[in-house]
């Protein structure tokens, strides 16, 4: 392990808070390392329908992107909302401004997209984070709307900003058809979501 990392980590002051600057002492391993109120969570490769998911989802909202001229989309970028909220969605939207105005020089956003979209990835911790840290993380930063989507039984939970923050608006089942106030006549298939 590396020697900067473990006197870190044995560190009393420093075991219970970590930082942005702490990830860059974490070994590249293919393991996902995100930061939320000083928390740290590790997660491995998803599964291969998790990723196909992210990329349903891509391939939809860059096809609207696209005809519309509104915004972009992209996977596993990083949003740097703080020193101690270091996050890696599985895919987000943005508007043109919005883009413009948080994107720094390594490519990351230092601020809260319009659109979060988090894919569950199976265990107790996982959805955790997901559906409880998360989802008061993007409520706190001012993320618009939250989408949980969960491929198992497919199914979508959209969140919506409501009194200052994220509510439970609806769940969509598989022969429902996604639609969102902050993309206007974007309509997609959950089925084309799920294929």
């Amino acid at each position: 392990m590396n020697p900067e990392l473990t006197a870190h980590l044995s560190s009393p002051a420093n075991q219970l808070r970590w930082t942005s600057a702490d990830l860059e002492l974490l070994p590249e391993n293919g393991n996902r390392y995100e930061i939320i109120d000083g928390e740290l969570f590790v997660t491995r490769a998803p599964h291969w329908q998790h990723q196909s998911t992210c990329v349903n989802f891509c391939i939809a909202l860059k096809a609207w992107s696209q005809t519309t001229g509104l915004g972009y989309v992209a996977m596993g970028a990083g949003i740097i909302f703080g020193d101690q909220d270091d996050v890696i969605p599985d895919v987000l939207w943005l508007s043109q401004a919005k883009y413009t105005s948080l994107i720094d020089q390594k490519g990351h956003l230092q601020g809260a997209p319009e659109l979060v979209i988090e894919v569950l990835s199976a265990g107790t911790e996982n959805e955790r984070r997901d559906r409880q840290v998360k989802l008061k993380l993007y409520s706190a930063r001012g993320v618009l709307e939250y989408w949980l989507a969960d491929w198992r039984n497919q199914q979508i939970e959209v969140y919506r900003r409501d009194n200052g923050i994220l509510k439970l608006a609806i769940t969509l089942y598989i022969n429902d058809t996604l639609t969102s106030p902050l993309l206007t006549d974007f309509a997609c298939p959950l089925a084309q979501i799920f294929d």
